[in-house]
């Protein structure tokens, strides 16, 4: 049946929702021939109509055979599109290492392409923030805070600590204070402060 090996890849992916099933080339490869196959049946089918050696009823195959191309077309293009989709994801979920049971799922397209969009990525974030700064990294906190302030506990001496708003703290180990998290996020990182 026309379409079917096409829609196959699709299926492919649906019976795997949460992970990235290997690239199936081969199923790739034979919608690649059916396409072809079907485009010089029209080749033909369209030089015979303009000769007059058949009917104007063969139009209608002609189309149908059209839209079943289209059809493979945009059943392996959505193919491709929900694996690079997962890709994206698999980049905020595991950083710009993929684990080797996901790597190997990959074709080399898909490998190259992930790394451009780490590389894109991370472009993109050291642009962001102050001048002179190391820019913004957006793969941490991924999910908003619960509220504006955070309740820390020193872990070593540090001195005093101003905030935005001008409230200064002094931080001296094992002091617990209840901070704004925009500001004390560096000292965080630092190992300064940890969270309670």
């Amino acid at each position: 049946m026309l379409g079917e090996q096409a829609l196959n890849l699709i299926k492919e992916l649906e019976r795997n929702p949460d992970i990235i099933p290997p690239y199936n080339d081969d199923l790739m490869k034979r919608c690649i021939e059916e396409i072809k196959s079907l485009y010089q049946q029209n080749i033909n089918s369209l030089a015979e109509l303009n000769a007059g050696r058949v009917g104007a009823e063969h139009a209608s195959l002609l189309q149908a055979r059209h839209a079943a191309i289209e059809r493979t077309k945009r059943c392996m293009l959505a193919y491709i599109y929900h694996r690079q989709q997962r890709l994206k994801r698999y980049r905020w979920d595991y950083g710009g290492v993929l684990p080797s049971t996901i790597k190997v799922c990959l074709c080399e397209a898909e490998v190259r392409w992930f790394h451009e969009y780490c590389k894109n990525l991370a472009d993109f974030q050291s642009g962001l923030g102050e001048s002179g700064s190391c820019g913004v990294d957006l793969t941490v906190n991924m999910e908003p805070p619960k509220s504006l302030f955070v309740q820390v506990m020193c872990v070593k001496d540090y001195d005093e600590f101003e905030t935005s708003d001008g409230t200064r703290y002094l931080l001296k180990k094992n002091s617990l204070h209840s901070l704004p998290r925009q500001d004390c996020e560096h000292l965080i990182r630092q190992g300064i402060l940890e969270l309670v």
